[in-house]
């Protein structure tokens, strides 16, 4: 993907800034953009969210399917994890200028849903031991790329996978060892991702000068000589940690990077969280008052 430019005169001006916690927009170095968040988008998809953070904007569709169990796992379900920037998204993505991006993204969402540091429950997705589970696609579209895409991917992939729901299934023993199984039609019957409320929110700091920042803009991390990224769960456990670009850091600064992703990343979740359940909450009471449900979406004031 080639290189957008930032004159010396921006980079003075963006760096002078963050030393005196005033960035160009207004916010300090520790604030979120406004954040909209709307679920149950996609009607064709198990699970469907779409995030817009500042001018950031990502859809993610969840797609649950029976599949070949993973020999090693014979277990568990499996999580497929696909990203992709559309073309529209930025011109650098034109033709295959994405690719890379792409990758990075993909293999970076892959290693936070995939592993016990996710807290989602893949022994509940295997259906018949060593033979078949449910696989659970995750594709991932960013259609505008305006800063700190990873993170938005993130939280829209979290609140895709609270709004997906997983056909009930019953097996029957047909003795000698084989069994089969049939998928219960009724959605009512249809059950939640276990361990999703666990799954962790990634937090990416961005190292500029020598302060760092949170949620930068396009401008901004083309300042940015470092990043660290963070996965925290609800209890704000580190859940991993993974850097990027080609500085370096301080074992004293990286320290309170991680502290202060910690700090941040627990209450953005509870927020969040928050939020879902009351959208679940209004859907169920509308359910039992025979309405027909829309989802329209909901807004999440970030602090």
């Amino acid at each position: 993907m080639p290189a957008s430019l930032v004159s010396p005169a921006e980079r003075s001006y963006i760096e002078q800034g963050i030393q005196h916690d005033c960035r160009a927009d207004g916010r300090g170095r520790l604030d979120y953009r406004h954040v909209v968040l709307e679920t149950g988008l996609l009607s064709q998809a198990s699970g469907s969210a779409r995030c817009r953070l500042g001018d950031s904007d990502v859809l993610v569709g969840v797609k649950v399917e029976i599949g070949e169990i993973d020999t090693n796992q014979p277990n568990k379900g499996r999580i497929i994890c696909n990203v992709e920037c559309s073309p529209s998204a930025s011109q650098q993505f034109e033709g295959r200028g994405a690719d890379e991006l792409n990758n990075t993204l993909t293999l970076a969402l892959d290693r936070l849903l995939n592993g016990p540091q996710s807290g989602i429950d893949l022994d509940s997705l295997c259906i018949i031991q060593g033979h078949q589970c449910w696989i659970i696609y995750i594709d991932a579209m960013v259609m505008d790329a305006a800063g700190n895409l990873l993170d938005c991917i993130v939280m829209t992939t979290r609140a895709a996978l609270h709004d997906t729901r997983i056909p009930k299934t019953e097996i029957q023993d047909m003795g000698d060892g084989d069994f089969e199984f049939e998928i219960v039609d009724d959605i009512e019957d249809a059950e939640p991702i276990k361990g999703c409320d666990q799954l962790p929110l990634s937090v990416t700091l961005y190292k500029i000068a020598d302060r760092y920042i949170i949620d930068p803009t396009i401008l901004e991390e083309l300042c940015s000589q470092v990043t660290l990224t963070v996965g925290v769960n609800k209890e704000g456990m580190v859940c991993g940690i993974q850097k990027g670009g080609q500085g370096s850091l301080d074992p004293s600064l990286m320290t309170e990077m991680i502290q202060t992703a910690t700090l941040l990343g627990k209450p953005l979740i509870q927020q969040l969280e928050m939020k879902l359940k009351h959208e679940d909450a209004k859907e169920l009471e509308k359910r039992k008052r025979g309405e027909v449900v829309e989802k329209l979406g909901f807004f999440a004031a970030i602090i």
